[in-house]
């Protein structure tokens, strides 16, 4: 069901300040400390199982041990995404720089991309040498929109990339009949998803490869770090070569074939990515505990849009979305700025690249766009709330009541 935004006045917004908020534990062990009485945007949740890996990687992965962690967290990482291959990588821009070049994406070609995500789902079009194509989001998902996404396929075009936006995930059954029928590449950026799912298949399986992300902010992470994952043997096979400065897996001639890329996870991120991986259920389930606390309380307030979670969609909510009607006449920068007031960090709704200064040299890219995008007015005014592992029930409270606030809209009480 599309949400209902009703018209509503925005009343003057309170200075108060949360300052007695100083330090914050995650659920169930490690602390860490917040900066300036600022609830943090996001953060991890780091056990000692992740300190006992890492110290075993820094002990013992050398030699022709070297690549053992990073073996064990691809293994695992794989067969929880369901998918034959997974290759640890530095960041999740590596995953989708390779991805296209392992689909042989080139100069001359066209990579149809939505218009609303972060740079990194659509930079690496430019590495290759192709161009993006922008197209409209569907304004439910925030996801790319199929039917807007076939309108700007030429003789040109050689790949789309669907980007799962904020844990919420695309239409994969409408994108991979288009790519069968039209013989594109489909690469899922699946870096904010990680959890999600659509009719039991896992963000990340769709397509001929998938992108992830460990950043520190995301579901699971690595402080840096990312992964590419493929059920296509030849994919893999051309991955493994490209990231490491062109040679094959093993290769110690130092006799390299082509030019390639250095794109390698190092023992101790891998390690870190192992422990992590080995508490997927937990970090996810947490991370939907976290959205269920602000539904809660925001969920049924008009003018207030949360992420969507369409049938048979399992949304991990990486990050909690709120999406403000225009009609408070508050964009998503002054809304930030009135939420820090309160204490409150906070995340704007991804711009739409097309206004972004860095494709100004990419005119051509913006051909397929209508006068109004969808995507751009959920841009306006979205922010992200604070949906790191540090949030409890309380914090999410003192959130939801701050946003209210500044909206005009009152108090809520903990339901607990």
């Amino acid at each position: 069901m599309e949400p209902v935004l009703l018209k509503l006045c925005c009343a003057a917004q309170s200075d108060s300040l949360f300052s007695d908020l100083t330090h914050f534990a995650a659920p169930t062990g490690g602390t860490m400390a917040e900066t300036q009485n600022v609830i943090p945007v996001a953060g991890p949740w780091i056990t000692e199982r992740e300190e006992a890996y890492a110290a075993e990687a820094a002990r013992t992965a050398w030699f022709s041990n070297h690549y053992a962690f990073n073996r064990r967290f691809e293994e695992l990482f794989a067969e929880r995404v369901g998918v034959k291959h997974a290759i640890s990588l530095p960041h999740c821009t590596a995953a989708l720089h390779l991805a296209l070049a392992a689909s042989g994406i080139g100069p001359g070609d066209e990579v149809i991309v939505p218009d609303v995500t972060w740079i990194a789902s659509v930079a690496p079009v430019t590495y290759v040498g192709a161009t993006p194509i922008f197209v409209d989001i569907d304004p439910l998902t925030w996801c790319i929109d199929p039917k807007a996404a076939e309108t700007a396929i030429t003789p040109k075009t050689k790949a789309i990339i669907a980007v799962d936006l904020y844990g919420s995930m695309a239409d994969y059954a409408a994108l991979e009949a288009m790519a069968d029928r039209h013989g594109l590449a489909l690469i899922e950026d699946a870096a904010e998803a990680l959890g999600s799912s659509r009719n039991g298949r896992a963000a990340g399986a769709h397509g001929v490869a998938g992108a992830f992300s460990f950043h520190g902010s995301k579901t699971i992470a690595t402080g840096e770090g990312g992964m590419l994952v493929t059920g296509d043997d030849q994919i893999h096979q051309r991955a493994t070569i490209l990231r490491d400065h062109g040679r094959k897996p093993g290769s110690v001639d130092f006799l390299n074939d082509e030019i390639g890329f250095k794109y390698k996870m190092s023992a101790l991120q891998a390690a870190v990515g192992l422990a992590q991986t080995e508490r997927w259920d937990e970090l996810v389930s947490y991370k939907r505990q976290i959205f269920s606390w602000y539904a809660e309380r925001l969920g049924d307030r008009p003018g207030i849009a949360l992420n969507a979670e369409p049938e048979g969609i399992v949304n991990s909510y990486w990050m909690v979305t709120a999406v403000i009607d225009p009609a408070f006449g508050i964009d998503k920068f002054a809304l930030m700025a009135a939420m820090k007031a309160r204490g409150i960090d906070t995340r704007p709704f991804f711009s739409p690249l097309s206004r972004l200064s860095a494709f100004d040299a990419y005119p051509q890219s913006k051909r397929f766009l209508p006068p109004e995008p969808e995507g751009h007015a959920v841009a306006r005014t979205g922010i992200n709330l604070p949906s790191g592992y540090h949030v409890t029930e309380e914090k999410a409270e003192r959130v939801s009541n701050a946003l209210l606030e500044v909206l005009g809209e009152g108090r809520v009480r903990c339901a607990s």
